[in-house]
């Protein structure tokens, strides 16, 4: 594949200890994928009250400013009413560091800052869908010179896995913000789509926001059982599961019933995990119920680090409200399509398919558009491969789910029946409304 090349040559520095994410060490364990589940306060702020919710909680939020990625790039235009119409692209991304609060969740691991987080959030200029799209850490790839906060500049990294683009951000700039802005550069350069922001999130911050919503839903369909993951063991049938539990789930690779034990093999079970949140957050029992709302903001905010744009009261607020009325049925989850690499059988590389994702991506197209199909419109907003299926039945442990409304008074049609078709999570794309797992 042959896009934009926006780097610039460079050189490393020391690593200095971050402000808001205190020590950084390796950006472990799949587990903070779930971080793309930012998202659902988003979509809470607009149904709980976005302004005054938004007011109170964006001073929880760390930021840092884009325009250190260079001045040839576009300038932000950020949605402050419904009718914007500009389609967004948000890079989210999880930490493990090992201090204060997330340091009893992070767990062992080798000193350093990789993250193994890293999911493209494109939200349409319609704001009639979301796509999650999920980029696997082990993907080969080039690495451009990256710019931090403070003017340091990063080498050029050639042939090497996608995640060590944050691990380059942080040497150089010594923060979670760098390593965040410089993953950002390597998307764009990778895929020639423009980012509008990156949000960055911790284990804790994951945990609380579990809790915050009573824990989340998930079907098993053989026993587990990790070791690694603080003894998980989990028998066959549907489970709800706490914070902490839910992380070790999310985290877990290696072990009886975890698959091959690769990183590819667990991508499929956090995104189940993510939809079972939004399905969560964006049900009656947490939109219609204000303290279990802003206890859930309060645990996403408290834990973010995110460029200043998009943490704006003004644009948080416009794109809340904009967003009102997605359902889960309109949130769909993929990963970029891949195979092994025949270099290095430990890493992946991208599929020419990728392209026409990413050109997808870029046109404001649903994921699954195919323009070599029969009927193919590009100009449709209507979500593919199974998008759009419904919002009531075909959760991953098989039970319905209700539509989120915003203080009652929209989004409250009927969801189309379901697909009973079993979507395969981590291989095809699935909406939060489908089937991927089913449990007796």
């Amino acid at each position: 594949m042959t896009f934009p090349d926006f780097s610039a040559p460079g050189a490393t520095k020391p690593v200095k200890g971050p402000s808001h994410a205190r020590a950084l060490n390796a950006m472990g364990s799949g587990a903070s994928r779930t971080v793309g589940m930012v998202l659902v306060a988003v979509l809470s702020l607009g149904a709980a009250g976005a302004a005054t919710a938004v007011t109170r909680l964006t001073g929880n939020i760390d930021t840092a400013k884009m325009e250190v990625l260079g001045p040839d790039r576009p300038k932000q235009v950020l949605p402050d009413d419904p009718n914007a119409g500009t389609p967004l692209n948000i890079v989210v991304m999880g930490s493990d560091s090992r201090d204060g609060d997330n340091g009893g969740l992070a767990g062992g691991g080798e000193m350093g800052a990789r993250s193994d987080t890293t999911m493209v959030m494109h939200i349409s200029g319609d704001r009639s869908r979301v796509e999650m799209v999920s980029i696997p850490r082990d993907s080969t790839v080039d690495v451009p010179s990256c710019t931090t906060n403070d003017g340091a500049t990063t080498a050029e990294l050639y042939g090497t896995k996608f995640n060590a683009a944050f691990s380059q951000g942080v040497q150089a700039g010594g923060t979670v913000a760098d390593g965040a802005l410089c993953t950002v550069k390597t998307i764009e350069k990778l895929t020639g789509v423009f980012m509008n922001g990156f949000v960055v999130v911790d284990f804790a911050g994951f945990s609380s926001m579990i809790d915050a919503v009573g824990g989340v839903e998930v079907c098993v369909e053989e026993p587990i059982y990790s070791a690694k993951a603080n003894h998980l063991s989990l028998e066959p049938g549907t489970h709800t599961l706490q914070g902490v539990k839910a992380l070790d789930y999310a985290r877990a690779r290696t072990g009886t019933g975890l698959g091959d034990g690769s990183d590819l093999g667990r991508i499929g079970r956090q995104q189940e995990v993510m939809a079972s949140l939004a399905r969560k957050v964006l049900s009656q029992e947490v939109l219609t119920n204000p303290a279990k709302t802003l206890k859930f903001l309060n645990a996403v905010t408290d834990s973010l680090t995110m460029n200043d744009e998009l943490a704006s009261i003004d644009g948080l607020a416009g794109l809340a409200y904009s967003m009102r009325n997605v359902r889960p049925d309109t949130i769909t989850f993929m990963t970029v399509p891949n195979e092994y690499d025949p270099n290095n059988a430990a890493n992946v590389v991208w599929t020419d398919e990728a392209v026409q994702l990413w050109d997808n991506v870029k046109n404001d197209r649903p994921v699954g558009f195919d323009p070599n199909a029969p009927s193919a419109d590009a100009s449709t907003s209507a979500p593919t491969d199974g998008a759009g299926d419904g919002a009531e039945a075909g959760t991953e442990a098989g039970a319905g789910t209700e539509t989120g409304t915003e203080g009652g008074t929209e989004g409250t049609s009927e969801p189309d029946p379901a697909s009973t078709e079993i979507k395969q999570a981590g291989e095809e794309a699935f909406t939060g409304a489908d089937t991927t797992k089913v449990c007796g």
